[in-house]
């Protein structure tokens, strides 16, 4: 068609699309319409507000759609319905671009812009009947071209945020779909029938590969929702796995944990040769502290005892509080190198600033035994270097006694 004048080209190329022997516009209507059913169900699971924004531009280009797809009786009908079908089209797109600040939850553009489409509803419905299909068809391809290229913007830019292929899928073909509507927009007068039915059959695809993209970011978006759900939850697990193997007050394991952790490092310093010692530790005159400086005073002394063993043992070790005033130390080394280590710790916890203002006689006792080949019960380590360290109390009230 190289018809001149723009208006009688325009309904001439609606009126061959519509009596083709394929109804192009009805077959993408009823597609588009298909599109907003699948969206519709998405919603009733997902419930979502940048789905139902999807469905409702799909509604709207399925009702241009039919609206093209019809033949009317008269011009001006024929222009009246290009029309609306332009504006509807515009409506469907500026969803789209809605529907990018709804999927990342920060609004840019705000609902009442859209009181900005009435003056458009009214251009589109009158000014075709007036003017002809021209002033329908070029500044509503323009402008669903501009809408449609910033909605392809914001979902190529979400791909940066979220990583989403569904995302970079819709975002491209939108851009492509405004490239398109610029095309029609600036050569729709010197265009033929078949090939502005050419350019509406790639057109339709392009929003059909829209509508799968569409379809691959709800998945997905449910897929990283489900990823999010499970770091939470194994962090909340960590957490409650923490607060059952620790000490509230004192930050050290508790003796659960010692129970579930000493089989496994006892076979291993067997399968491994390694030697495996004990320390069991006693905060001396804590009662004459919590007497006289009060039980909060008791409590601070014995977060600076289980603050200093965990300074000065290896990572690689284990501290646990025992009970009351009682801390034990799983180490790797020797009873030789144990006691060596016990008596390090007795001297630094003695020139610690900290126990300065606190009564006289405030220190550590320990006691060290060491895991042999023939022990069957760890336990009976435990109570052997429990004993040792009692002996090593008893010295350490005789050495006070005869002080003072």
């Amino acid at each position: 068609m190289t018809s001149l004048d723009p208006a009688p080209a325009a309904a001439a190329q609606s009126i061959d699309l519509s009596r083709a022997t394929v109804n192009l516009p009805w077959m993408a209507g009823v597609g588009a319409l298909v599109l907003a059913a699948l969206f519709l169900l998405l919603y009733a699971y997902r419930r979502r507000l940048y789905i139902s924004e999807w469905m409702l531009g799909w509604l709207c280009l399925a009702a241009a759609l039919f609206l093209l797809s019809r033949d009317f009786a008269s011009a001006r009908a024929t222009d009246a319905a290009i029309g609306v079908a332009q504006f509807l089209v515009i409506c469907g797109g500026l969803l789209f671009v809605v529907s990018v600040d709804s999927f990342r939850q920060r609004p840019y553009v705000h609902r009442l812009y859209f009181v900005g489409l009435l003056p458009l509803f009214i251009w589109f419905t009158l000014a075709p009947i007036a003017l002809g299909s021209w002033s329908a068809l070029v500044p509503g391809h323009l402008i669903a071209a501009g809408a449609l290229a910033a909605a392809g913007v914001g979902y190529l830019a979400l791909v940066r945020q979220t990583k989403l292929l569904g995302a970079s899928v819709v975002g491209a073909t939108f851009l492509l779909v405004a490239a398109l509507n610029v095309w029609l927009s600036l050569a729709f007068s010197g265009l033929s029938a078949s090939s502005s039915m050419q350019l509406l059959a790639g057109m339709a695809l392009l929003y059909i590969l829209a509508g799968f993209g569409m379809h691959l970011m709800v998945f997905e978006d449910m897929t990283y929702e489900l990823r999010g759900a499970n770091r939470h939850l194994e962090s909340a697990q960590a957490d409650l796995r923490q607060l059952v193997i620790t000490d509230p007050l004192t930050g050290c394991y508790n003796r659960r944990f010692f129970h579930e952790v000493i089989g496994r490092e006892v076979q291993r310093r067997r399968r491994y040769r390694m030697p495996l010692s004990v320390l069991f530790v006693d905060v001396d005159r804590l009662k004459v502290v919590n007497d006289s400086l009060g039980h909060e005073a008791g409590d601070r002394l014995l977060q600076l005892v289980a603050t200093f063993l965990l300074h000065n043992i290896r990572e690689a070790d284990y501290v646990f509080r025992w009970g009351g005033d009682e801390f034990l130390a799983l180490i790797s080394c020797t009873e030789r190198e144990a006691v060596r280590k016990a008596i390090e710790l007795q001297a630094r916890f003695a020139r610690t600033p900290e126990i300065a203002g606190l009564p006289p006689g405030v220190g550590l006792s320990v006691g060290c035994s060491e895991f042999q080949e023939n022990v069957d019960d760890p336990m009976q380590v435990v109570r052997l270097a429990d004993e040792r360290m009692y002996r090593d109390k008893t010295r350490e009230k005789q050495a006070l006694g005869s002080g003072l």
